[in-house]
């Protein structure tokens, strides 16, 4: 017998089957953002077996051994309290700097998260340790708000502002208080400013 003749499919048929369609891609960055949230879950879950030591690898400052903990401490938290205070505004800000793309998320978060990192660990007290999300939130807030002044979009300020309503009561946390991480906040903060600096500032031969 001769090998069977199979039609070659249409080129839409193709598109169809590798496609996930509108709703995925709306969908995809914000669950790359639930996804970040839920690794710190995860550990914090873990962190209750006895015996690891996860929290001593926060950042500890002017430490070698600290140096680790800028990548890793926005990933450890002490206790599910404090856990759950960062995860709401993480995922809600997070998500809103995903909707224009997983890569913005990826590059505000690290430019946030090296700058909060680097600032705590040249400026915070000796012998702390330091640990959480609050940083990225900072900075998350921070970008938010600096990014429609420096892009001069109006959709951008007026997202600003709704967030400054909605969050703007966490600035209190750039003040110094004993037993929180103001330092990692400030400079979260700092880094949310450059980041949207960095993404979306005006260079000659820009359109309006």
């Amino acid at each position: 017998m001769g090998t069977p003749l199979i039609p070659e499919p249409a080129a839409g048929a193709a598109r169809a089957d590798t496609d996930d369609g509108p709703v995925a891609d709306l969908l995809r960055p914000f669950v790359v953002v639930a996804v970040v949230a839920a690794v710190m879950w995860v550990q914090e879950l873990v962190d209750l077996v006895p015996g690891t030591p996860f929290d001593s690898w926060g950042i500890r400052p002017r430490s070698v051994r600290g140096v680790l903990g800028i990548p890793l401490a926005p990933f450890l938290h002490d206790g599910f309290r404090h856990l759950f205070a960062n995860t709401i505004p993480f995922v809600v800000m997070g998500g809103a700097i995903a909707s224009g793309g997983i890569a913005r998320f990826v590059r505000v978060a690290a430019i946030v998260g090296a700058i909060s990192g680097i600032g705590v660990w040249v400026f915070a007290r000796s012998g702390t340790v330091h640990l959480g999300a609050s940083g990225l939130v900072f900075g998350f807030l921070t970008y938010l708000l600096a990014r429609g002044v420096i892009a001069r979009k109006v959709t951008w300020m007026l997202g600003g502002l709704v967030v400054l309503v909605v969050y703007g009561g966490i600035l209190w946390g750039l003040l110094p208080r004993p037993g929180v991480s103001w330092t990692g906040h400030v400079f979260g903060a700092i880094g949310g400013v450059l980041a949207a600096w960095v993404l979306h500032r005006r260079t000659p031969g820009t359109a309006a």
